[in-house]
């Protein structure tokens, strides 16, 4: 792994989405990388925001409108586009979500980690509440702080690196294209094509839990109208 690509995709939620921007563009980065944020129809105020704040902070933007009309989410088309460019380029994609604030040694950590586990398809940060309370989607790593976990439960790309390794055998092109979301079917994938997923307790990241999408925290305030939105409405498949 030469290089990482760091990216985080949002729509809208611009002050999360900010925060978490100067997170990535403070923490430590010693690896050759790049950062870019995927701006996936956000309304016309927010991304000029976010290109104000491209100039500002120096990250790359990328408006998905600018390639597609489908509409949002688009994070088939943001992980098609980011393998192909980290095949060419013998590159790790990190994905850090518009909900979710990094430490200074995240980045650094989650490289070197990869790098000592040849094995490695998913190596992810466990997530936590701001009171350091590991949270939501990580509950079943309570009790095992300051670790590494070889996990056969799946990985959210809440901030989790996928290697080249991953990226070279699991083809993002024959993902269901019907899904919205892929974190669980790749992390599955991971571990049938041999490659294991490394959770590290020990690298904690901040996640605000749906954050950048308020409607699903209807899932814990009236679980039956989520589900009736999720499912007549066609949201968040998984």
């Amino acid at each position: 792994m030469k290089s990482l690509h760091i990216i985080t995709p949002v729509k809208d939620s611009l002050d999360l989405t900010l925060e978490t921007a100067r997170a990535v563009m403070a923490a430590q980065r010693e690896m050759p990388n790049t950062y870019t944020i995927y701006n996936d129809f956000s309304t016309q105020e927010n991304t000029r925001r976010l290109e104000t704040a491209s100039r500002e902070l120096g990250f790359q933007l990328v408006n998905l409108c600018d390639l597609t009309d489908h509409p949002s989410p688009n994070y088939l088309l943001v992980l098609q586009r980011e393998r192909q460019q980290c095949l060419r380029e013998d590159a790790g994609l990190l994905i850090v979500e518009s909900d979710v604030l990094v430490r200074p040694d995240t980045l650094n950590g989650l490289w070197q980690g990869a790098l000592e586990r040849p094995d490695a398809g998913i190596v992810a940060s466990v997530t936590v509440d701001e009171s350091g309370r590991i949270n939501y989607p990580y509950l079943y790593a309570q009790g095992e702080e300051n670790r590494v976990l070889d996990t056969r439960r799946h990985c959210s790309f809440c901030c989790s690196l996928l290697t080249p390794e991953l990226l070279r055998r699991v083809d993002f092109d024959q993902l269901d294209a019907t899904k919205s979301w892929f974190d669980v079917t790749i992390s599955h994938r991971s571990l049938e094509e041999g490659l294991r997923n490394y959770l590290f307790t020990s690298l904690p990241v901040v996640h605000r839990p749906h954050g950048s999408r308020p409607w699903k925290q209807l899932k814990y305030k009236n679980p039956l109208l989520y589900y009736w939105r999720k499912f007549t409405k066609g949201f968040d498949k998984i």
